[in-house]
Order: structure tokens, then C-alpha cells, then sequence
């Protein structure tokens, strides 16, 4: 079986290529092991070019063994879908690029008899954007929902708009696993898992790294980990305009503070307690039965995205964590997030898997891919969309589309890695200041 998988981050990455490896056909890598490349598919990785493609070392950091690798725009990897032939396509996008990659194969695709059967979803938990999101992936064949409450959700908004909602398909996230918590360490460890946007401003990311270094003072027998997402010059989905490590540096953190990276599920491994704002983290250790805590101190609010925790038992704030809080999670709402701490995660996958092996066997091959949103229903949104990838309403390359027949040279490559430097240079670094200066 040949897979494709489409991403534009390196956790769409992480998602796309784990999520690939659980869904193919097949025995399940519980079953094969958790290197991809005993599971057997032949898996081709594209990253689409922007900002944020990840780095060698980001890649990595997923464990996932790729045949072939390859960073494209968004009109070569549809060359390569027109040229070349597939199974199982994931896209691991935004969903402004799903939407556009739908239309797209779309086209490409046309009068062909057999097509690849086409699926996406969600990186995390989905707290924001729940319609808009839902109604740009529409047209896959699989929308993945990383839990029961998920699949509900997303069922409700296609059929509230009268669209096919058979595409809906329970899961969980795919990079779920590890061994469960059996006891505190030595030393004991506190970790918080930063995310990269939020919160946005210097005074509650500065108010965070503060409670976190005044934790690791008051408890000098405990080891306090900041765990960040990338190292410094690197791209992530999110580029931060105040990097938690600019300000360490600023602060006079004792000998038990230190600043990790790397996997994540890696730095669960020696955590004895997880605090977060709203990190898909969260999920991973309440997976493994880690004491987990979504901080209140902020408030619980949307914009945070730890409203969504709401009735998981875990809030609490970092009083309560400094006088020795230790959260009981909530069993039916840690069941209802996918997050499987009963032991049943090994079979999560199979409904995707079944469905999958039932569009491939399909007499005569699929249909078409039909999303909600063409240039009749959505007019005045649709166009915008996929002009972004540089496709007209049709799903044609527009005039000028950038699209190389080789890979680009050893000049180009350099200039692009200075234009992504510079963008995030003027993101972290200029931006603030004009905004400083706007409020004077």
C-alpha cells in the first residue's frame, strides 16, 4: 500500500505520519511494534512550503520512518497526486488547505477510475473555530474525531447544514501511548508544558514562567521542568512573538529549574505532575494516568482554550499546586476525550481502518470528492480560500502558480531558509516594538 501524507507544521507532521501508520489496513502497530516501518505500507512524505515547515530535527523527533521526503507547493504535490498513484492520502493542514487540496484532487482526478481514499482531521482538541474548521474539511472521505464528544460535535455541524456527515470517524490521537504512571520519582518532577501562543501577552506568559520559578524555590527537593515545543530559530505552527526562553533569561531561576525539548512522550516518562494551560499534553498524560492540572490562574476562558477542561477535574491553580495539590480526574469526561486510560486505546483505530478497507474493496472505485463548499454554496469565501494555494475556483493552478519540475537549488533553498528567519524575526522581534510604541 502506498501512502501520502500532506502536512504543513511539525505537529501536522507528528499527527499526519502517526496517524497514517495507525489507520492503514493491516496489523496494528501495537501489533507490529511502534516503529512504522514494520507495518509495511510504503509511506511518501510532502511538506507544503511556508513559514513553518519543520526541521530535520522536528522530523525526527516523531519516530516514524519515511520512504521519501519531499517539500513542495501546494501545485506540486497535485502534479505528483496527477502523476502518481496512491491508496491513502492524509492531509495534515490548516483547514483553509484542506479545502483547497480537496478541490484540487478534485480536478486532478477527474475521469480517473480509482482514486486514493482521502483523510483528515484535527492535531488536537478542537476548542475554537468548530464550525468554520469542520466545513473546510468537508469532502474527505474520513474527518477524524479524536473522541466520542468530538464525533457528536462534528456530526451535529454537517447535519445542521444539511452536509454528508458519514465521513465522521471516531479515533483518538494517534500519538496516545507509553507506560502508566506507577509512583513518584526521584526526584520528583514537575513539569509545565508550554504552548506557543498561548497566552499571547508579556505580562501573563511573564506571570506563568514566575509562579513556575517560585514552585521550583519553594520545593527545592523537586525537579521543575519548562518543556518547550522548538528551540530557538526553529518553526512550529505557532511562532511566538515572546519565547518562554528569551524570558528565563531575565529571571533568576534556582539550580532544580531547567528548560527541556524533545518528545514529548519522552519527558512524561520521569514527570510525576503536568501542568498546562490548555496543551494537548494533557491528554497524553491523563492517557498514562499522570497527575495532570489545567491551570485556573488566567481564568478559564475560550480565548485560553482550557474551558474545555471544564468537568475534567484537573483545574486548579498554582496555590493550590504550591501547597501540594494532586487532581483526581474525572473518569467519565477522561472516557469521553479519547483519551482510553482503561486500556482499550489499542482498538481505537479499527472503525478508520474497517472503513478504509471498505472504500478501497469498492466495486468501481470511489466518487468523486464532494465538499460542502463550491463556487455555488460559499461564492463570496471559496475563492479567497483556494487562491491562497494559488488554485482557481475550479481547483486549476491559477496563472503563475509557482511549481518546480526539479528541487530547488542550493541558492534557493538558502533564500528561503533566510525569508523564513526573517519573517520570524519580525514577528518576535519588530512586531513588539511597534506595538510597544502604538501604545505610547
Amino acid at each position: 500500500m502506498r501512502i501520502a501524507v500532506l502536512a504543513d507544521s511539525d505537529t501536522r507532521w507528528k499527527w499526519g505520519a502517526l496517524t497514517a501508520a495507525r489507520i492503514v489496513p493491516g496489523p496494528t502497530m501495537e501489533a507490529a511494534g511502534r516503529d512504522a516501518a514494520q507495518v509495511g505500507p510504503e509511506l511518501s512524505g510532502f511538506l507544503l512550503r511556508g513559514r513553518a515547515t519543520p526541521t530535520a530535527r522536528q522530523l525526527a523527533e516523531v519516530g516514524v520512518h519515511v520512504d521519501s521526503l519531499k517539500e513542495v507547493t501546494a501545485v506540486e504535490f497535485l502534479r505528483t497526486m496527477a502523476e502518481e498513484e496512491y491508496d491513502l492520502v492524509v492531509l495534515a493542514l490548516v483547514g483553509g488547505g484542506v479545502q483547497a487540496m480537496l478541490h484540487g484532487l478534485k480536478r486532478v482526478w477527474e475521469g480517473r477510475k480509482r482514486r486514493p481514499v482521502v483523510v483528515t482531521g484535527y492535531v488536537g482538541v478542537v476548542y475554537e473555530k468548530l464550525a468554520d474548521g469542520l466545513l473546510l474539511r468537508h469532502g474527505a472521505d474520513l474527518v477524524l474525531a479524536n473522541s466520542r464528544q468530538d464525533a457528536d460535535r462534528f456530526r451535529g455541524v454537517y447535519e445542521g447544514v444539511g452536509a454528508d456527515a458519514s465521513s465522521v470517524t471516531e479515533v483518538a490521537l494517534p500519538f496516545l501511548g507509553g507506560a502508566p504512571y506507577e509512583g513518584e520519582h526521584d526526584p520528583y518532577t514537575v513539569v509545565f508544558a508550554a504552548q506557543p501562543s498561548v497566552p499571547d501577552s508579556r505580562k501573563d506568559r511573564t506571570y506563568l514562567l514566575e509562579r513556575l520559578i517560585r514552585h521550583a524555590r519553594k520545593h527545592p527537593e523537586r525537579e521543575v521542568l519548562l518543556k518547550l515545543r522548538s528551540r530557538p530559530g526553529e518553526h512550529t505552527t505557532h511562532i511566538e512573538e515572546l519565547p518562554y526562553q528569551k524570558l528565563a533569561q531575565k529571571l533568576d531561576a534556582p539550580a532544580n529549574f531547567s528548560l527541556v525539548y524533545g518528545n514529548m512522550g519522552e519527558v512524561l516518562d520521569r514527570t510525576d505532575l503536568l501542568v498546562t494551560i490548555s496543551s494537548t499534553a494533557a491528554l497524553e498524560s491523563l492517557h498514562r494516568r499522570i497527575p495532570t492540572v489545567v491551570l485556573s490562574d488566567l481564568g478559564v476562558r475560550e480565548v485560553l482554550g482550557n474551558h474545555h477542561f471544564v468537568g475534567s477535574g484537573c483545574l486548579a491553580s498554582w496555590d493550590q499546586l504550591d501547597e501540594g495539590h494532586r487532581p483526581e480526574p474525572d473518569e467519565e469526561w477522561v472516557d469521553r476525550q479519547g483519551v482510553a486510560a482503561d486500556g482499550s486505546y489499542a482498538t481505537a483505530f479499527d472503525a478508520a481502518r474497517e472503513r478504509i478497507t471498505k472504500l478501497l474493496g469498492r466495486p468501481g472505485g470511489l466518487a468523486p470528492l464532494t465538499p460542502y463548499y463550491t463556487p455555488a454554496t460559499a461564492p463570496g469565501y471559496l475563492p479567497g480560500i483556494l487562491a491562497r494555494h494559488h488554485l482557481g475556483p475550479d481547483g486549476s493552478p491559477l496563472p503563475g502558480a509557482p511549481a518546480a519540475d526539479k528541487e530547488p537549488s542550493a541558492v534557493k533553498q538558502i533564500v528561503r531558509r533566510a525569508a523564513r528567519g526573517a519573517y520570524r524575526h519580525g514577528v518576535q522581534r519588530v512586531a513588539p516594538v511597534i506595538r510597544r510604541m502604538g501604545d505610547l
